[in-house]
């Protein structure tokens, strides 16, 4: 399963609570997802007892008590073994982020990889438990220290060595400023694992610079229709710039292949009219020098090469050469 998250960079597509507790919308964002070319779309198990007081405070981005929230767009526990099999149905990886220990067991068989939130990242009591069902854990690290993500890595690493480390920044949506996408290289050079960026910008800018500094997974949450209300609409895509995304990264990604700087298939023809060749700008008569005021560089590029001009230069013409005409080495001595 690791091998997968290597070979290319791994798009995450988030569909968050944005389905509204509705399992045909979650359908529907399997189906786009599967149609913009996401790896794998992310859903979420709430146990809304196991997880939060019924008064815990609440963001501004919510307009009522987040337990309330829960209870109107949760999915049901048999929902996600439905979406689980269309998503195998259609050919896309099934993901889910389950924000209390029973929660993780209750989605344990249906699962390859565990989704951990930023919210849940220093709950050790519970991690250390889902880390030792012995599957890859992909942690986001939003609102976190560099101590706290020390603290974390050190205490789940020697129970399960598949971990994936996140940047995140916990806004909803962030101020640019907060994203610090150059702290990944921080986490790649800090940590033996896979590095990510989860992204919570309402567009898709950081998430593909986070490709170019390293990041091999990305995460991003998506809806339907942003024209309907949900808790997440702020910080979430539509599907044509999820599918803007998943073709950005993909781009990028082939334009960061290393490769020795050569002269490119697609460049040969280009090089013959775009370089420049030593050219007559003025008709030569025979035993006639070559000097700037008779020879110079123009395109094409099919002749002797402007930058042997010093080479050139104090020669004699052999022939008469006509005004415009491409210097040919036999033609001067």
């Amino acid at each position: 399963m690791i091998e997968e998250l290597t070979k290319s960079v791994f798009i995450i597509a988030e569909a968050c609570c944005n389905h509204l507790g509705n399992l045909d919308i979650a359908k529907k964002m399997v189906d786009e997802s599967v149609r913009c070319g996401v790896n794998a779309i992310k859903f979420q198990h709430h146990l809304s007892d196991e997880e939060m007081l019924k008064d815990v405070p609440h963001s501004d981005n919510f307009n009522e008590p987040l337990y309330d929230i829960l209870q109107k767009v949760n999915l049901s526990l048999d929902d996600h073994i439905e979406l689980k099999k269309y998503c195998d149905y259609k050919n896309i990886m099934y993901l889910c982020t389950p924000f209390s220990l029973k929660a993780a067991y209750q989605i344990n068989d249906l699962v390859s990889i565990f989704k951990i939130g930023s919210g849940e990242f220093t709950d050790l009591p519970s991690l250390k438990k889902i880390a030792k069902l012995n599957k890859p854990m992909i942690l986001s690290t939003g609102m976190s220290t560099m101590d706290e993500i020390i603290m974390v890595y050190e205490e789940l690493y020697p129970i399960n060595d598949k971990l994936i480390l996140m940047n995140c920044t916990s806004e909803y949506p962030p101020n640019y400023e907060d994203i610090n996408l150059p702290f990944i290289n921080v986490l790649k050079n800090r940590f033996n694992c896979i590095v990510g960026h989860s992204d919570h910008t309402p567009d898709i800018y950081t998430s593909i610079a986070a490709v170019v500094y390293g990041a091999r997974i990305i995460e991003k949450h998506f809806i339907l229709d942003k024209s309907i209300p949900g808790p997440d609409v702020d910080v979430s895509l539509d599907i044509k710039y999820l599918k803007r995304l998943v073709d950005g990264i993909r781009k990028v990604e082939a334009a960061m292949i290393p490769s020795e700087k050569k002269v490119y298939d697609k460049e040969v023809k280009i090089r013959e009219w775009a370089r420049r060749s030593i050219v007559s700008i003025s008709d030569i008569k025979s035993g006639e020098k070559l000097t700037e005021d008779n020879i110079w560089s123009k395109r094409p590029g099919t002749g002797i090469p402007s930058f042997k001009m010093p080479n050139i230069l104090g020669k004699t013409a052999r022939v008469d050469i006509k005004k415009d005409t491409l210097i040919n080495i036999e033609d001067c001595e």
